[in-house]
């Protein structure tokens, strides 16, 4: 006879190739094309705000409905760090955060990364809820890294997640990297897969990286290995310097530096409905 865990395994997979294969049968369920000009879109995208370090030593203040650090121009979001005293802080840039969240998905990011040592672009979701953990907000509730890059590392991109079993304070980060030609001078289309089964990586269509829900195979797993079955919500930011960014220092004459993202798009399965699904109009056509 099976035991439970098996066969819940076997279903897993077999619900894995079903929704690898139907994903692009996935509707659009939100989306930002950055077309207009000006101050990014207030229904679409709050800030966070401050120059406390968040948790990584970071050195810029990140501000809010300040054009020189987010805008939209020429159908793009910019989000751009400066070298400038601002409040206590020699650094400014925008941490921008959307105001939808959903439970599983496909997160798809259109973008070209700044370039030089201390920058540290960042595609990625954190939990709207403090759901597990009790006090311990981070790492209990889960991070989705959809693209993470450091300036000291030109055309290396990372994919990341972290949970309270994983993650990179104790050295158990669930991690790959990609080494990818032309990411500050060149569009690329990072993308996450996100189901209950699986957490999947895409640069430009192609998978690098899959992190399993041990839940499915592992009776004694909990939300420590896998807490993300509740809403997530995207950022996009330049952080300056900070533990990993600025590891082999800061280039303190490559600034201003740029994050360019073309576009951000959400696709859920039909039987996904974390928002009400709407016509987002024409869809703006890349090269």
């Amino acid at each position: 006879m099976r035991s439970p865990i098996l066969l819940i395994a076997l279903i897993a997979l077999l619900l894995g190739a079903q929704s690898a294969t139907a994903r692009n049968d996935w509707p659009l369920v939100w989306a930002d094309e950055f077309t207009g000009e000006g101050l990014p879109d207030t229904s679409n995208w709050r800030y966070d705000v401050g120059g406390d370090g968040w948790g990584n030593d970071e050195l810029q203040h990140y501000t809010a409905q300040r054009l020189q650090n987010a805008r939209i121009e020429n159908g793009l979001l910019v989000i751009e760090a400066h070298r400038e005293k601002f409040q206590d802080r020699a650094y400014t840039s925008a941490r921008l955060v959307s105001k939808r969240d959903w439970t599983y998905g496909r997160f798809e990011i259109r973008a070209k990364m700044p370039v030089g040592r201390g920058t540290w672009p960042a595609l990625w979701m954190l939990p709207t809820h403090n759901t597990y953990g009790g006090e311990h907000y981070w790492p209990d509730n889960g991070e989705i890294d959809i693209l993470e890059q450091v300036g000291y590392q030109p055309d290396v991109v990372h994919f990341s997640v972290h949970t309270r079993a994983y993650h990179h304070s104790i050295g158990t980060q669930k991690t790959n990297h990609r080494t990818l030609a032309n990411t500050s001078t060149q569009f690329h289309v990072y993308a996450a897969e996100w189901t209950p089964e699986e957490i999947r990586f895409f640069v430009d269509g192609k998978r690098y990286f899959t992190f399993a829900n041990e839940r499915l195979t592992d009776e004694k797993a909990n939300y420590q290995q896998w807490p993300f079955d509740r809403p997530f919500h995207l950022l996009l930011n330049i952080a300056v310097g900070g533990s990993w960014g600025g590891a082999q220092g800061v280039d303190e004459g490559i600034w201003p530096q740029k994050l360019e993202v073309d576009y951000v798009r959400v696709y859920q399965p039909p039987a996904d409905t974390a928002v009400e699904k709407q016509s987002w109009g024409k869809i703006k056509q890349t090269d």
